[in-house]
C-alpha cells in the first residue's frame, strides 16, 4: 500500500528557533536557562559563551526521533551518513565528528570506537529529550580533549509538574515512495510514563524503537538472485530499540539523579554478489554471503550536587557505559529463504569508566567566582584487525587521562565579566596535554551583547587511528602507535542586538565570527610502495595543518504567533597536506551556507505550521590523486521540511503531519574521486534517500 501525504510549500526561516503555542512560554522560559560550560544554570545572557538552544518545541514540529533528524537543519553542520554501515556522523566546520564532543546531561557519551566523538547520531534516541544545546569553538578547558569544533549537550527531562505522566506514540514514514505496513518505509513506537511519588522524588521509564525497512533504490532486496550487482539495499535495513529509566530526589539544596539507558541495534548487508553451489543432498543452489551488524550500548550515569560547607556548590557525574559491536556472518540460500554456517564475531567495543566533578561558590563576593574541576576516564578498547595473509587478530588496550582544571568567572563591573581557565591532562598513552582558554562579555545599553573568546585545546588519537590493520589483496591500511595528540587554537566573536518593539515584536540578530587553526592533524596517507609487489600502503600519520574561518549571522522575529528566522554563514578552509611522496596547496576554499525557518500558530485551529529550510553550497578540498593531491568539487544542495500540528481533546491528542527532504535529494556530484590511470572521474556523495512524508499520532496523559 503506498501512502504520501501532499503538503503545500510556505515560507522559509533560520536556526531552529521558533515562536509557539501561547500556553508554550514556560517552556521557552526554560530553554533559555542552559547548562553548558556554566558554573551553575543560567540565563543564555548572563554566560559568557555564545550558547545555541534547540529546544523540545522544535523536536516536535520536526517529528525528529534521532539526533540525526534535527542537525540536518543547523547552520555550519553537516550530517554524513553511510549506505553500507548505516551510520550517521556529524561535521562542523568542514572537520569530522572526532573533533566534535556529545554529551548527554554533561557526560560524554561512549560508542564502540571512542568517548563522545564519532558518535552515530541515528543511536540518539530523543524520546525524553528536554532541550539540546550547541557550543561552537574550542571547550577544552571545561570538556577536555576532542572538542576542539564544539560541544552538543542533550539535556534529559528530569522532572514533571503531574503526578503521573503517559506518554505514547506511532510514526509511519515513507523512504522516498517506497511503504507498506511492515515491509517498506519506516516505523516508530515509543512510550514513557512519569511519576512523582511525591514533592520529592520523581521516576520515568521509557521505550522507543525505530524500525526502518531500507531503501532499496535501483537495487532488488534480498531475495534477488541475479548476479548482476542489482541484489541487496541502497540503504541498509536497521531495527532499533531504545530503553531508558531514570529516578530523581531534590530536597533543599540538595539534588541527584541515576538514569539507565541500553540501545539495541540491528543493521542488515546483504551482499550483491550472488554464487552458485552444489552438493549431492541440494544439487544446484544459489547462495549469497551477508552479514549482520549487532550493536548494543549500556550507560548509567549517577549524578549529585547539592552544597558542602553551607557556600561551596558541587556537581559530580560517575558514569559506567559500554558499547559493543558484533558481526554475524551467514550464507542466504534462495531456494528456501533460510540461513546457513552462521558465524558471530566481536568486532569492536569500548567499555568506559568515566568521573567528572566540579566545586565552585567558594567567596561571597559574588562579584568573583572560582570553579575547580576533574575529570577521569579509563577507556577499555577492543577491535578485531585483519592482518596478511587473512588472519584476524583481536587488539585490546586501555587509554586513560587524569584531568584537573581551574575556571574563574570574574565580574569586573556589572556589564563585563571575564572567563580564565586552565586544563592539565595527565595521560597514560601520550605525553601530558594543557588546554586553557578566556571568554568575555560586555553588556551595552539598547539589549546588544558582545563575547570573544580565546582556547587552546587538543585531540588525541582514536582507537582505529592507532590500532587498526587491514592488510588483504593489495589492501595495506594500518594504524600508527606512534600517534602524536593534534594541538589547535581558536578565535571566537560575537555581537547580538535584541529589540522589543511596542508593538509586541522581538527581534534578536546576532554576528559572529570564528578562526579555528589545528597542528598536526592525523589522517591516512600514502607511506610508500611494497618493494616486492608495487603496491601502495597507507597509515595514519601526522600529516597536515588546518584552518578555517567562519563568519554567519542568525536573525529571529517573534510576534504574537508567528516565529521567522534565518541566517547565513561563509566558511574558508586551509589545509595542507603532505605525506611521504606529495603535497597539496594550502590556499583556502570557500564555501556559503544559509537556512531559514517558520512557525506560525492558528488559534482558531489549535493547529501549528512550521517549515525549515538548508541550503549548503558548494565545497571544495584537497584529495590524493595518483601523482599528487588535487581540487575536488562537491556540488551544493537545498533542504526543505514541512509540517503542521494540531491538538485534540484538550491537548491530550496530538496529530503531525509532514515531509522531510521536499527538493527529494539524495547525491550530489564529487569530481576527481577516481585516479586511474592518470584520468580523474567523478563520483557522487551520498546526502539522503529522497523525499519521504510522515504521520504522527501522540497520547498524552497527565494526572
Amino acid at each position: 500500500m503506498k501512502i504520501k501525504f501532499t503538503l503545500f510549500a510556505v515560507a522559509l526561516s533560520c536556526q531552529i528557533s521558533f515562536a509557539q503555542e501561547k500556553n508554550s512560554t514556560a517552556v521557552n522560559k526554560l530553554s533559555e536557562v542552559v547548562v553548558t560550560g556554566q558554573f551553575e544554570p543560567q540565563s543564555i545572557k548572563k554566560s559568557v559563551f555564545n550558547v545555541r538552544v534547540i529546544s523540545s518545541q522544535d523536536i516536535q514540529n520536526l517529528a525528529a526521533n534521532n539526533l540525526a533528524d534535527v542537525l540536518n537543519q543547523y547552520l555550519n553542520i553537516t550530517v554524513r551518513p553511510s549506505s553500507t554501515s548505516g551510520r550517521s556522523t556529524v561535521s562542523l566546520f568542514g572537520l569530522d565528528a572526532q573533533y566534535f564532543k556529545i554529551l548527554v546531561d554533561n557526560v560524554p557519551l561512549v560508542n564502540e570506537a571512542g568517548l563522545g566523538n564519532n558518535t552515530d547520531l541515528s543511536q540518539i534516541n530523543l524520546n525524553d529529550v528536554d532541550h539540546i544545546e550547541i557550543v561552537e569553538g574550542s571547550m577544552g578547558v571545561t570538556y577536555g580533549g576532542n572538542a576542539v569544533s564544539g560541544v552538543l549537550n542533550i539535556i534529559t527531562k528530569k522532572s514533571s509538574p503531574y503526578k503521573w505522566g503517559i506518554n505514547a506514540a506511532v510514526q509511519e514514514e515513507t523512504v522516498s515512495d517506497e511503504y507498506s505496513l511492515f515491509k517498506e518505509g519506516r516505523h516508530i513506537q515509543s512510550v514513557r510514563v512519569t511519576h512523582n511519588f511525591d514533592k520529592n522524588w520523581f521516576v520515568s521509564v521509557g521505550a522507543n524503537r525505530n524500525d526502518f525497512q531500507g531503501h532499496l533504490s535501483d537495487k532488488n532486496g534480498i531475495d534477488y538472485n541475479e548476479n548482476d550487482g542489482s541484489r541487496g539495499y541502497r540503504w541498509l535495513p536497521k531495527d532499533q530499540l531504545n530503553g531508558t529509566a531514570l529516578i530523581a530526589y531534590n530536597k533543599d539544596n540538595f539534588r541527584f539523579f541515576y538514569k539507565f539507558e541500553y540501545l539495541d541495534e540491528n543493521v542488515d548487508y546483504f551482499n550483491s554478489t550472488v554464487q552458485s553451489g552444489f552438493s549431492p543432498v541440494k544439487g544446484s543452489y544459489r547462495y549469497a554471503d551477508d552479514k549482520r551488524y549487532l550493536t548494543n550500548r549500556y550507560f548509567h550515569n549517577l549524578n549529585a550536587t547539592g552544597k558542602i560547607f553551607s557556600q561551596l556548590n558541587y556537581n559530580v557525574s560517575l558514569s559506567h557505559q559500554k558499547q559493543q559491536r558484533d558481526v554475524e556472518d551467514f550464507r542466504y540460500l534462495f531456494a528456501t529463504k533460510d540461513e546457513a554456517n552462521n558465524v558471530k564475531v566481536k568486532d569492536q567495543s569500548m567499555e568506559v569508566l568515566y568521573s567528572t566533578g566540579t566545586v565552585s561558590n567558594f567567596f561571597t563576593d559574588k562579584k568573583v567566582d572560582l570553579q575547580l574541576g576533574y575529570e577521569f576516564v579509563n577507556n577499555q578498547g577492543y577491535s578485531l584487525v585483519q592482518e596478511a595473509s587473512n588472519i584476524f587478530v583481536p587488539v585490546r588496550k586501555t587509554i586513560e587521562n587524569y584531568d584537573f582544571f581551574a575556571s574563574s568567572e570574574i565580574m569586573a563591573t556589572q556589564r563585563f565579566s571575564i572567563r580564565p581557565g586552565i586544563r592539565f591532562s595527565a595521560q597514560s598513552k601520550f605525553e601530558n596535554q594543557y588546554a586553557s582558554s578566556v571568554g568575555l562579555r560586555y553588556l551595552f545599553d539598547k539589549g546588544i551583547e558582545v563575547r570573544g573568546s580565546y582556547g587552546n585545546g587538543f585531540r588525541t588519537p582514536t582507537f582505529e587511528e592507532l590500532y587498526s590493520k587491514l592488510i588483504f589483496d593489495g589492501h595495506f591500511f594500518i594504524g600508527n602507535e606512534n600517534l602524536i595528540p593534534e594541538t589547535s587554537t581558536s578565535y571566537e566573536t560575537s555581537f547580538k542586538k535584541t529589540t522589543v518593539f511596542s508593538s509586541g515584536l522581538q527581534m534578536s540578530n546576532t554576528l559572529s565570527g570564528s578562526y579555528l587553526d589545528v597542528d598536526d592533524r592525523i589522517d591516512m596517507a600514502l607511506t610508500g610502495f611494497n618493494t616486492d609487489t608495487g603496491n601502495p600502503e597507507y597509515q595514519y600519520i601526522n600529516i597536515s595543518k588546518y584552518k578555517v574561518w567562519n563568519f554567519s549571522t542568525t536573525n529571529q522575529f517573534r510576534k504574537d504567533n508567528l516565529g521567522l528566522n534565518f541566517g547565513a554563514a561563509i566558511i574558508g578552509i586551509s589545509q595542507k597536506i603532505e605525506n611521504k611522496v606529495f603535497t597539496s596547496d594550502d590556499k583556502f576554499l570557500y564555501s556559503f551556507n544559509l537556512n531559514a525557518s517558520f512557525s506560525y500558530f492558528l488559534p482558531k485551529w489549535k493547529t501549528t505550521f512550521s517549515g525549515y529550510y538548508k541550503y549548503n553550497g558548494k565545497t571544495q578540498r584537497f584529495i590524493e590523486g595518483s601523482s599528487s593531491f588535487i581540487l575536488s568539487d562537491v556540488g551544493q544542495s537545498n533542504w526543505l521540511d514541512m509540517s503542521a500540528r494540531k491538538n485534540f481533546l484538550k491537548e491530550k491528542f496530538e496529530v503531525t503531519i509532514g515531509a522531510r527532504n521536499l527538493f527529494d535529494i539524495t547525491n550530489v556530484n564529487q569530481t576527481n574521486t577516481n585516479q586511474t590511470a592518470g584520468h580523474a572521474a567523478p563520483g557522487e556523495v551520498m546526502l539522503a534517500y529522497g523525499r519521504s512524508y510522515f504521520l504522527k499520532l501522540a497520547y498524552n496523559l497527565n494526572l
